[in-house]
């Protein structure tokens, strides 16, 4: 599989005075220093080259690479911005573009990625390596989608699941519950009466007891012969 790509765009114009001599210099040791893949040192050699002209392009395009080098993709992505907007020479604003997909691909932001290379292809229609770049940050994104969606459905099936279970685990108690409340009766003493059956005999005991005193008040009442012993 054809690896990534991460262009180095390393100007060889002679400016002519001293100053752009110095500037030129320092971004080729940078350069230098980035093929010997000693890529904090280029960093620095970059920067420097930045603080004697703030607008030139190569220093900001390489010092983005130095980044991305580093794994430091979010600074390598600005760095590529600043650059775009200081020239308007369609292939270098290209390569640029090209770059900050890279960057945002080894983030894994497809999207973003993929917007970075239609950009790229806009400037520079007929760049290959783009194009397959493209094609992969296409790819990888539906994968990712792919895969979202089968763990969304997943998800889904867990939910169902669980509610199944409780269900179940509900219907279990129930029945649980029925059979200890069967086993209870049951058990119930066989001369044990129910509630209503003791409120008839307390009451049928309380109306014999009305009619016991009944007659023992009429049995008071009934005058009796007295014996003399005359």
């Amino acid at each position: 599989m054809k690896k990534l790509m991460c262009a180095l765009f390393v100007s060889l114009t002679f400016l002519g005075s001293v100053s752009a001599q110095s500037k030129r210099s320092l971004n080729n040791d940078g350069v230098d220093l980035y093929n010997e893949k000693k890529f904090a040192d280029a960093e620095v050699k970059f920067k420097k080259s930045l603080e004697k002209d703030p607008q030139l392009f190569q220093g900001h395009f390489n010092l983005g690479d130095s980044y991305y080098k580093q794994g430091r993709y979010d600074e390598a992505i600005q760095s590529y911005k600043n650059s775009i907007g200081l020239t308007d020479d369609k292939e270098k604003k290209s390569k640029a573009f090209h770059n900050i997909g890279n960057a945002l691909l080894k983030q894994q932001k497809y999207e973003d990625g993929i917007g970075a290379y239609k950009n790229a292809l806009k400037t520079n229609p007929n760049d290959l390596e783009t194009k397959y770049n493209l094609s992969y940050a296409l790819n990888m994104l539906k994968q990712n989608q792919n895969k979202q969606n089968q763990q969304n459905k997943n998800d889904k099936n867990k939910d169902q699941n669980k509610d199944q279970q409780q269900q179940q685990q509900d219907q279990q108690d129930k029945k649980d519950q029925n059979k200890e409340q069967q086993k209870q009766q049951q058990q119930q003493p066989k001369n044990q009466i129910s509630k209503e059956e003791a409120q008839r005999i307390l009451e049928a005991m309380k109306n014999n007891e009305k009619d016991m005193q009944k007659k023992l008040r009429k049995v008071k009442g009934k005058p009796y012969a007295t014996d003399k012993d005359w």
